[in-house]
Order: C-alpha cells, then structure tokens, then sequence
C-alpha cells in the first residue's frame, strides 16, 4: 500500500489553516508544502473521485471554498481529511501528500487542462459525470 515504504519521509508536522485554506504539512527530510484544500479535495485519492480503472475518473468542479472538517489519522501511514462538502473516503498516504505537495503546479496544470478540455471551469457546479479526473498516477 502507497505510503508504506520505508524510504519515504514521514510528518514531523501538520497543520490545517481555514482562513488560507491550506495544509501545512512539513517531511522528516527538511522539506515543506502548503497544499490548497482545493487541490487535495480535485485530487482525493479515493475511489469516487479516481474511480475503480481507468475511464472511471470523476473530474471535480466548484470546490474552490471546500474547507478541511477534521483530519483523522490512518495507522502511521495515512491521514483521511474530511471536507466541507462531505467528501470523507480518501485516504491520504504520506508519499501520496509529499508527491501533491512536491507537484502541485503539475497537478495544477493537468487539473486545468481537464477541465478546460471538458469545457469547464474550476467554479462550474459539479456535474457527476465520468471523465478525466485527476492525475493521482495510483
């Protein structure tokens, strides 16, 4: 399971800002993010937003306001934010979070060009259908 690898650097803090909408969260290896809610909501690695193969995707829209409820640890491996808009299921590995956090501009960029590729906006009202969603790499 993703997050289990003994070589990837693990939380030495985590802290979620509501007023900036962030997850502060810095690595045993010096390194830290800030990662927008939005982008962690767009790119939960759960099944309804991943879907269950490729195809399945669901692209999420208007979830720039999305807030961060409470975050629950998962074992030592894993944390399951629970949003505003009452999406829970996604498990959020540490190396799932180093890699959103250490990529974001690309997941920025290909979340923007999903959308843009299916005539959307980031604002849109999410529609539920299938189609491309966010470039996880699970």
């Amino acid at each position: 399971m993703a997050g289990l690898d003994k070589n990837t650097p693990t939380p030495t803090s985590i802290t979620v800002h509501q007023a900036s909408r962030v997850l502060e969260i810095g690595f045993s290896d010096g390194a830290s993010f800030r990662i927008p809610f939005e982008l962690m909501r767009v790119c939960s690695p759960s099944a309804e937003v991943q879907g269950h193969g490729p195809g399945q995707e669901v692209l999420q829209t208007g979830k720039r306001e999305v807030l961060v409820t409470a975050l629950e640890p998962i074992g030592n491996y894993a944390v399951r934010p629970v949003f505003s808009d009452g999406h829970d299921s996604g498990l959020f590995s540490w190396d799932y979070l180093y890699r959103l956090g250490a990529e974001q501009d690309r997941f920025w960029a290909d979340y923007q060009a999903r959308l843009a590729a299916a005539g959307l906006d980031r604002d849109a009202p999410m529609a539920g259908k299938a189609g491309p969603g966010c470039a996880s790499g699970h």
